[in-house]
């Protein structure tokens, strides 16, 4: 029962931690982007990462580990594919920023200047992304009250 509210309750902080880092994160790609701006996009990153891998890990854990109704709950119900597709579309969204902050931390250790030149593009792609965790949200709230059945 106790692993059971635990891991719930980290499946929902990391929803609020990444919602809350990939706005940051959007809010600070459209920022300048001097040394301290790009500090700014690492660190709202950082955290949508790391929200992103106990969101994974906490779901996965939650939804095939026993924990919650079980596999067959979640593989025969509409708005957890729902979910699932809104998290490809995010996952996949991700791909592009994802592989350019990776450049951009490699130039900026190598006392190099990257290019931002894209920042405003990785910017919207975040808030979209921020929008598709909402309907995310939405998606889950209604398969945990028994819709899509």
């Amino acid at each position: 029962m106790t692993v059971r509210w635990l891991v719930a309750a980290l499946h929902l902080l990391a929803l609020g931690t990444g919602l809350g880092a990939v706005w940051g994160r959007g809010r600070a790609l459209r920022g300048t982007l001097d040394t301290a701006g790009l500090r700014r996009v690492f660190y709202a990153d950082a955290w949508w990462g790391i929200a992103a891998l106990l969101w994974i890990g906490t779901g996965i854990a939650r939804a095939f580990g026993g924990l919650e109704k079980g596999a067959a709950y979640y593989l025969h119900n509409h708005f957890f594919w729902a979910k699932m597709a809104l998290f490809a579309l995010i996952f996949t969204l991700e791909m592009a920023p994802m592989m350019a902050l990776i450049g951009w931390r490699s130039a900026v250790r190598g006392g190099d200047r990257p290019d931002t030149s894209r920042a405003g593009t990785f910017a919207n792609i975040s808030f979209v992304q921020a929008g598709l965790v909402v309907l995310m949200v939405l998606a889950a709230t209604a398969m945990a009250r028994g819709y899509g059945e």
